[in-house]
């Protein structure tokens, strides 16, 4: 019987040593030990500037900024020029969510509703999509039944200037890049706004919230441990807000920071948009760089695609290229999305097997 025994473990040992490709995972089941890549690929654009809706393949846009996924996988796309907010399904269907295409203020209605220039997106667990609607100055909502209603913001600058990007926290408040104003908003559930972060006057300065300085800031997220992370673009830098908060949950102060960047092109190049996966990495468009940068929770900086160059292509990492990547967006399994604003199209990265 041991003789057998020994037989059957040589046996499986040589079955392994046969296949290369596979390895034993701690749960005892075969896990794929080929080396990985970052694959890029383009999910939908053909980069000519139109509109045209449908198949992925050949649907077109016209300067895209924003981007943001929801749970089930479509991505909804802020498409500047057309004055339209663009949807795509996991199976690459594009559609209009909502505006006519028109440039105007109209609330109600998706399909008669209208927006100027909308450049951020976001979306909560309950699918309602937030809109940084940037040239009429305010922040819009879309109910999953098609509804849109302006949530904050009179059209004037008094309250908004230009905002450009949007994010919402589990508990429904929304962080604001107001870049016009050089500040973060926040705008609770009751639809109070307040400053974040940032005097007013464009700058570099970190510390208290209110005392501290942005210039330019362009994309918004959240983490995990509920900090605001700003894409500061003409800083140059990736900049951390942690928040204080009372017992009762409202904010009582904030601190800026900075994860990356030492203000000058050696580390980025006019970050626009950021984004953060469930480990803990963090995605930055970096705009004039025509390139995708991660930074680890360590505080690395890489390079996971583009290699400067604005052109299109698709493959492997740096052999890709962009032309002035604007948001990015992460979906729950891991892959990037990428809203190119001068290429007229949404890329795709991938973290597996070329």
């Amino acid at each position: 019987m041991k003789k057998i025994a020994g037989c059957l473990i040589l046996l499986f040992i040589a079955a392994l040593l046969s296949c290369p490709n596979q390895a034993i995972s701690t749960t005892g089941s075969f896990a794929d030990s080929r080396p990985r890549a970052w694959v890029v690929s383009t999910f939908a654009g053909t980069g000519s500037a139109g509109f045209k809706e449908g198949a992925a393949e050949t649907a077109q846009f016209n300067y895209l900024s924003g981007v943001a996924v929801d749970s089930s996988g479509n991505v909804y796309i802020a498409d500047s020029l057309n004055n339209r907010i663009r949807k795509i399904t996991p199976q690459g269907i594009v559609s209009t969510l909502a505006g006519t295409g028109g440039a105007g203020f109209k609330d109600g209605a998706a399909g008669t509703a209208q927006f100027r220039y909308p450049y951020g997106v976001a979306v909560d667990s309950s699918d309602n999509v937030y809109v940084a609607d940037s040239l009429n100055h305010r922040i819009r909502m879309i109910t999953p039944q098609g509804v849109v209603s302006t949530i904050a913001g009179d059209g004037t600058t008094a309250q908004f200037d230009d905002p450009s990007d949007v994010t919402v926290d589990s508990d429904g408040n929304l962080y604001v890049a107001d870049r016009g104003n050089h500040r973060i908003r926040m705008i609770t559930p009751e639809r109070v706004i307040s400053t974040l972060a940032g005097t007013g006057a464009p700058g570099f300065y970190e510390g208290n919230g209110v005392g501290a300085q942005f210039y330019s800031p362009r994309g918004v997220t959240m983490d995990a441990a509920g900090h605001v992370l700003v894409a500061d673009f003409e800083n140059l830098r990736i900049r951390k807000i942690t928040i204080t908060r009372s017992g009762g949950g409202s904010v009582t102060g904030s601190v800026v920071s900075t994860i990356a960047g030492d203000g000058t092109t050696e580390r980025f190049n006019n970050p626009a948009g950021v984004a953060m996966d469930s480990s803990g990495n963090i995605y930055v468009t970096d705009y004039s760089g025509h390139r995708i940068r991660m930074i680890t929770p360590q505080g690395a900086v890489s390079t996971i695609a583009g290699d400067g160059v604005a052109s299109h292509n698709d493959g492997l990492g740096t052999s890709a290229r962009f032309t002035y990547p604007f948001g990015v967006a992460v979906d729950s399994s891991g892959s990037v999305y990428v809203a190119e604003y001068g290429g007229n199209r949404v890329r795709k990265i991938e973290y597996k097997v070329p």
